[in-house]
Order: structure tokens, then sequence, then C-alpha cells
């Protein structure tokens, strides 16, 4: 099973970085308060940005990139990588 390496946008329009090996249940579980600490009173989130890796090991590696680079940064990474939006 692959792993994801996902962005979500808050309603504030922070953004959080996390990884998944099923990604609608962690989405549903940030959404429903249950997610981690971060998104727990920003909800609802919105996906904006995933890309698939084949271990956890890539994928926590790729994470750790991924968070220390400034926010203009990531928004250039959502706007030219792997941009997904989820449609209710």
């Amino acid at each position: 099973m692959p792993w994801h390496v996902y962005i979500v946008e808050c309603n504030d329009s922070r953004l959080y970085t996390g990884i998944t090996n099923n990604l609608d249940r962690r989405i549903k579980a940030h959404n429903s308060g249950k997610g981690c600490n971060f998104t727990k009173y920003r909800t609802p989130v919105k996906l904006v940005y995933s890309e698939d890796v084949l271990s956890r090991s890539q994928a926590l590696k790729r994470e750790a990139r991924i968070k220390q680079l400034p926010r203009e940064k990531k928004l250039a990474l959502i706007d030219n990588g792997h941009c997904v939006e989820k449609k209710k």
C-alpha cells in the first residue's frame, strides 16, 4: 500500500504537513478534530497537496524536508506540484 505525504490548509490559512497510508481516513480524522493537536481547533481543513511515496521511511523523510520549507516555498510546491482539490 503506498504512503502519502500531504498538506492541508486549515480554516485559519495555516498549512499542516503529514503522512498517511489512507488519505481519505486521515483527512476525515483531521476534520473531526482527532487528526492531531495542530488541526484540532483549526477545522475544517482542505487537502491542497498530496504525493505518493513507496514506503513509510520515504514518507517521513519527505515530510521532514517539506516541513523545513518556508511558507512561500510550500505554496509554490502546492501551485506547481501535484495539487489536488477535493470536492464534496
